[in-house]
């Protein structure tokens, strides 16, 4: 399926040059740009979620309680590698 989108005059450059120089279709480095920017805020939302979980005592403190726990299964007797 395609669609069409309303870009400015410089992203249409931007992607005509990117896509002379990489030698990849116009439609390929939308996809990845999209990609990519759907990974960028994924990370920013997990970044948020883990600073309000930092900032809440409890929640951390119930956090840390749990690492605690998981950390004791690295004492598996087994050797690394």
């Amino acid at each position: 399926m395609t669609v069409t989108v309303r870009i400015s005059g410089w992203a249409k450059r931007m992607l005509e040059e990117l896509s002379a120089r990489k030698g990849k279709k116009i439609r390929e480095l939308v996809d990845e740009a999209v990609e990519l920017y759907r990974r960028h805020v994924f990370l920013e939302e997990v970044n948020q979620a883990f600073a309000a979980l930092c900032a809440d005592p409890k929640t951390w403190s119930e956090e840390q309680a749990e690492r605690e726990l998981w950390e004791t299964t690295l004492g598996d007797g087994l050797e690394d590698g």
